[in-house]
């Protein structure tokens, strides 16, 4: 089986690279084509010689693919299937907002945790991504070097597959890599314990927790990892860190009639969450197959967050975007039109 390229550090390429024969100049070459100039051609990259290449392909691929199928939103949001390995798709979203264009990331297919709000959850786990199947869905977009910011949001829990999302973490944010801040990543988590920890004192990149209710027995109910990382526990090791600065921590909270939704909810939350520097973020519950709940009403909805506002909470009701081709909030399942 041949090295796939996409995925490596510059030095793990200019090592590559050396193995081969090659100067380790060429390998930090290949960085730059791969991750600074979006390039997914051996021909396009012009200032590596052809016996070079020649070399590098007797035993490496690039292991770039475009995706298999797109589908485009009313609201101009753009959903992207890809091929993993022989059997599994995972979906990437693109998100444009005036200046701003947000990939939507998957780190896994399918997930391990259960959820039963989400679709991604709720068809089990087939599979780890590794780092170069996370960065092919930034380089191998149309439109890849206009994209401004990146959630790891989409399909898996990123902290279930810590090792392969920290290295594509860290070509996006090496001057080797895509040179971008850490400032216009954020990763979403469930809060896996102590991976949590390894990720707060290693990455400088936002954080999103899925929080969805601040009653332990009413979180267990729907999503069962709060039996071994009981939210308590979560928020405790977010109080040791600093969010005043440059990185944030938001909670997210789908709105659910008649389950989360109420005063004793948000009052809750707020004893929760008091004293650290946060934000909550209102999500709309988007209706999935054989599921009891529906969405709360908008006007409890803008209760919900002008009740928090007031006790010193900072909250926003997220706007929802991609539903009628089934890419918002917990509707990705990577499936095949």
């Amino acid at each position: 089986m041949k090295t796939k390229l996409i995925g490596k550090n510059s030095e793990q390429l200019a090592a590559i690279a050396a193995d081969c024969g090659l100067r380790p100049f060429v390998g930090r070459q290949i960085a730059e084509w791969l991750y600074v100039k979006r390039v997914g051609s051996w021909d396009r990259m012009t200032n590596i010689s052809k016996d070079s290449k020649a070399r590098l392909q007797e035993s490496c691929e690039l292991g770039t693919s475009g995706p298999a199928g797109s589908a485009v939103s009313s609201d101009g949001t753009v959903k992207y299937l890809f091929t993993v390995g022989e059997h599994n798709a995972v979906e990437a979203v693109m998100i444009p907002d005036e200046d701003r264009k947000t990939l939507c990331v998957s780190s896994q297919a399918g997930c391990r945790m259960g959820c039963r709000f989400c679709m991604t959850g709720r068809q089990g786990w087939h599979g780890n991504l590794d780092a170069g199947d996370i960065l092919n869905q930034f380089v191998s977009i149309p439109g890849s070097q206009e994209l401004t910011n990146a959630v790891f949001m989409g399909m898996g829990e990123p902290l279930d597959n810590y090792e392969a999302v920290s290295q594509a973490i860290d070509i996006l944010t090496s001057d080797k890599g895509f040179g971008w801040s850490p400032k216009r990543i954020t990763l979403s988590t469930i809060g896996v314990l102590p991976v949590l920890e390894r990720f707060l004192d290693g990455q400088r990149c936002h954080l999103a927790v899925s929080l969805h209710n601040p009653f332990p027995d009413e979180r267990l109910g729907m999503m069962p990892v709060q039996k071994a990382w009981p939210l308590e526990d979560i928020v405790a090791l977010l109080r040791r860190y600093d969010f005043s600065g440059q990185r944030r921590v938001s909670f997210e909270y789908t709105m659910f009639s008649g389950w989360n939704d109420t005063k004793r909810h948000a009052d809750a939350l707020v004893r929760l969450l008091s004293g650290l520097e946060c934000r909550v973020n209102l999500i709309r519950f988007h209706k999935i197959p054989d599921f009891p709940y529906d969405c709360a009403p908008a006007v409890r909805m803008e209760e919900f967050r002008d009740r928090l506002t007031k006790h010193g909470v900072v909250c926003t009701i997220r706007a929802s975007r991609g539903e009628d081709i089934l890419a918002a909030c917990g509707m990705l399942a990577g499936q095949r039109s």
